[in-house]
């Protein structure tokens, strides 16, 4: 116990920062409801960077489906639920769990997984038509996921 306290001070005392790993998609830990308690990256997420991903059809395109009325977004969908106010109906935890894999949360949901990178039934290869080799990335990485998380927390009715 000593010995830890004082390599904790050291630590502390020469400026040397210690941060979490990366969770990998294939280890990140649901809780029964869907949930994800830690942060995928180690890091805060920013929720400048998250509204720009929401935003970007090219990343996670949330808009496609979802409206949110503080985005300035043109054509967002009505596929999916209102985002507005999920900052209130969600704690973090929850909102994480949803963005990285809402079929935990909500098992009928067509929301892609975008923290997921096995466990698919019948993946393509892209829009080719074609069957997909073995080999996936997700959608975003932990910290975008983060990022997104971080945004849609400061959405308040």
């Amino acid at each position: 116990m000593k010995r830890t306290l004082i390599l904790a001070a050291a630590l502390i005392g020469s400026g040397a920062v210690v941060s979490a790993q990366t969770v990998s998609p294939d280890d990140v830990a649901y809780d029964e409801y869907g949930s994800i308690e830690v942060s995928l990256s180690g890091a805060a997420g920013d929720p400048a960077v998250g509204a720009e991903i929401m935003s970007d059809r090219g990343q996670g395109n949330c808009v496609a489906c979802h409206q949110v009325s503080a985005l300035t977004a043109a054509f967002q969908g009505n596929i999916g639920p209102s985002l507005d106010g999920a900052g209130d109906r969600w704690d973090e935890a929850q909102l994480r769990g949803i963005v990285a894999d809402a079929k935990m949360t909500f098992p009928d949901s067509m929301m892609p997984s975008f923290y997921k990178v096995s466990g698919f039934i019948r993946p393509g290869n892209a829009y080719t038509g074609k069957a997909a080799d073995d080999t996936f990335t997700s959608l975003l990485t932990a910290q975008q996921i983060e990022d997104v998380v971080a945004y849609l927390a400061t959405l308040k009715e």
